[in-house]
């Protein structure tokens, strides 16, 4: 019940563990019909029969639990143990808890090939906003650095890149401001995020000083960098540049994880790791060559490409299991790895179409509401109309295309690169006692009167 009540342990339990004869609370419960319920433990030991007779379903529910851990527990004479995972800074806790009871918290050496579970910390309010990000794709193997921040970084460059205006840029931070004083109430479980937001209308900001947009080409602020609409090719070469710029990070992070993986000759033969690398950064050396018109440089990358080939082909081919199979194999793997680097790099490019597909949205509903506003008094009503809800139409149809692209953008092509494997989150076992039950409920009451 300590255990339960700490709520910091993982606990394993033996295959079939609770799906053997039931215990007299877990008979009570299936007894009365009631469906799933929210498991709650007494503090002292309860009468099964009578909570079988008040209904009370929580209780025995959490009897259930215990029963079936106690089930799970390995005895020696008078010695019972149960093994699991805990995190290492909950561990004198939990060790403090047990102590009075006569129980003991014994660190074991981890099992071999048993990964722990992972717990991606979110203890900051900037952290906590961001760690939806990442396990939306999946979760972060144990080895594996965490990628939370970085991640959130990158995602709202790309975001800002995409959705370039100032003026809606300063929108979202409103709306990061809303969610932050708890408005609406009906976004309450939101409220986590207005870091996250408040990054994504920054960069979007910074982005439309960049471009010279404010709510459209209004001429509000000049421009510093480049219009979109002017110099398309030279945002579409930016893109290309801050895509490969990413995608070198998420090799480098990637050699990381497979080094920690497996150590180093998994780092050196992964597609995601140093060979995945050379072979990319061969092809960037190659591109540049062609583009410069530099047959020294064409020559290098070709060879350093080839290189990385050689590596990736060698740990394909000792993966396949060798013979004319699996050469067949580690050929077609080879040529997917080539077309994935292409397809990728080739793939930012959304960065500077969809910024010219805002850019352009934001140009029509200018041009429309200045030829509106020149055909007389009551076309000035008009305008101002149009031009609000053209906004209006502007940023909502945007701001979810944006974010979707961006978020493929960082899972297709920088996540595929950054994690190999995928790991198992940490779920600790938690059944609250009704002391503690009961004054969360007389606090939340508390705060709705109030």
């Amino acid at each position: 019940m300590r255990i339960a009540d700490t709520g910091c342990v993982e606990l394993d339990r033996p295959d079939g563990a609770g799906h053997g004869t039931l215990g007299p609370a877990a008979r009570r419960l299936q007894s009365l019909g009631a469906g799933l319920a929210r498991p709650l433990l007494s503090t002292a030991e309860p009468d099964l029969d009578a909570l079988q007779r008040e209904g009370r379903a929580d209780l025995l529910a959490g009897e259930a639990q215990l029963e079936t851990y106690r089930d799970a527990a390995v005895r020696h004479d008078p010695v019972a143990a149960l093994a699991g995972w805990c995190p290492a800074t909950e561990v004198p806790r939990l060790g403090g808890r047990l102590a009075d009871i006569g129980g003991a918290v014994v660190p074991l050496r981890a099992p071999r090939g048993v990964d722990p579970p992972t717990r991606l910390y979110d203890s900051g309010t900037v952290r906590r906003s961001l760690v939806p990000l990442v396990r939306t794709y999946g979760t972060v193997p144990y080895a594996d650095v965490d990628p939370t921040v970085p991640a959130g970084i990158a995602y709202v460059v790309m975001f800002g890149m995409m959705f370039g205006d100032a003026g809606h840029g300063v929108l979202l931070l409103v709306g990061a401001l809303l969610l932050r004083s708890g408005r609406p109430r009906r976004w309450a479980s939101l409220r986590p995020l207005w870091p996250f937001l408040v990054g994504a209308g920054a960069t979007s900001m910074s982005a439309g000083v960049a471009y010279g947009e404010f709510f459209g080409p209004t001429g509000v602020l000049p421009v510093l960098w480049l219009n979109p609409l002017d110099s398309p090719m030279r945002l579409l070469g930016s893109a290309i540049a801050l895509g490969a710029v990413l995608l070198a990070l998420a090799y480098a992070a990637g050699i990381v994880n497979r080094w920690r993986e497996g150590g180093p000759s998994r780092a050196l033969y992964a597609a995601s790791g140093i060979a995945g690398a050379t072979v990319f950064l061969g092809l960037a050396v190659l591109a540049a060559g062609v583009a410069l018109h530099a047959p020294a440089f064409a020559v290098s990358g070709s060879l350093i490409a080839l290189a990385g080939l050689a590596l990736a082909g060698t740990g394909l081919f000792a993966a396949s299991g060798g013979g004319a199979s699996g050469a067949l194999q580690t050929g077609v793997q080879l040529f997917d790895v080539l077309v994935r680097i292409g397809s990728n790099t080739v793939s930012f490019t959304r960065l500077a179409a969809f910024g010219l597909t805002h850019a352009a949205l934001g140009a029509i509903v200018w041009q429309g509401t200045t030829a509106l506003a020149g055909s007389g008094t009551l076309a000035v009503v008009g305008a101002a109309l149009l031009f609000v809800l053209g906004n209006a139409l502007a940023f909502a149809l945007e701001a979810l295309v944006v974010g979707v692209q961006a978020l493929r953008l960082e899972f297709y092509e920088l996540f595929s690169r950054v994690f190999d494997t995928e790991g198992r989150p940490f779920r600790p076992w938690h059944v609250p006692t009704q002391t503690e039950h009961a004054h969360v409920l007389t606090s939340h009451s508390t705060e709705v009167t109030t």
